[in-house]
């Protein structure tokens, strides 16, 4: 995207966002050439507004656009892992998006289809959960390979991103978003000698197919969370889960990759 086609933002904001912080930010971006749209469809830029779950309800929200940037900026006192950018330093962010060579992203997004029917994208993770008081039973595939029964609360299917969200507070690893892979963790699995599990996150490479096969033992009215979204479908089956061909793309500030982001983060 050419410096001349940065031209049109659309405004994903939170509840959070105050109207002066909004007309500030309006205000700044029409003073350096923006135009500010009312309809996504419109915008070759879409900036969210308060934070990385902002982030991903402006990019679920827009479907996932392919032909456009996706940028965050956060409050002053918030960090993210996909916003770049601070309302402290909003000069910063539109004097970057006009001027500069932009180096660009690109962050993996999984394809769920439930029951061999609704496709969904996720740019985080999908979990599926118990939402009674007993354990759920998956059968879990790799390609056409029947894997392994967990016996337990849920699972986790992370994106490389996403790794560092939900995955991350049950033990799974963070993973670099260069990796083209994603990531399986477990919630609460039991292991003894009657029931058995890997016990430990594992990956898999952008060509695999994950199906998660639930058995139907009276406990299949599971909840799906499809990144910070709750999905809810009665007699859930069946999960397959692939890496899609769809990215995200996203303005990358020089000094300021994922692992900076990360260690600004955790450490």
């Amino acid at each position: 995207m050419t410096r001349e086609n940065r031209k049109n933002i659309y405004l994903f904001q939170t509840a959070g966002t105050t109207e002066n912080q909004l007309d500030s930010l309006i205000t700044e971006a029409e003073k350096n050439g923006f135009t500010i749209v009312n309809n996504a469809s419109d915008a070759n830029i879409i900036l969210s507004i308060g934070g990385d779950g902002a982030f991903l309800q402006a990019v679920r929200k827009t479907g996932f656009r392919q032909d456009c940037l996706y940028t965050g900026i956060t409050q002053s006192n918030e960090s993210g892992l996909y916003c770049d950018f601070n309302m402290d330093n909003m000069d910063e962010m539109l004097h970057t998006m006009k001027h500069a060579e932009l180096e660009v992203r690109r962050f993996p997004v999984i394809n769920v289809q439930v029951n061999g029917e609704s496709d969904f994208n996720c740019l985080n993770e999908v979990s599926i959960r118990s939402t009674i008081i007993k354990t759920i039973v998956v059968n879990v595939y790799i390609d056409d390979m029947h894997f392994e029964t967990f016996r337990g609360d849920g699972l986790i299917v992370a994106t490389p991103t996403g790794s560092t969200g939900y995955n991350k507070s049950t033990g799974g690893s963070v993973i670099d978003p260069k990796l083209h892979c994603f990531q399986v963790s477990e919630l609460a699995s039991l292991n003894n000698n009657r029931y058995r599990t890997l016990g430990s996150p594992f990956l898999l490479n952008s060509d695999r197919e994950l199906t998660l096969e639930i058995v139907q033992d009276g406990n299949d009215y599971p909840i799906i969370g499809l990144d910070n979204e709750a999905y809810s479908i009665r007699n859930i089956q069946s999960l397959n889960i692939t890496l899609s061909d769809k990215v995200i793309k996203t303005v990358k500030l020089k000094n300021n990759s994922f692992w900076s982001r990360v260690k600004r983060t955790f450490l």
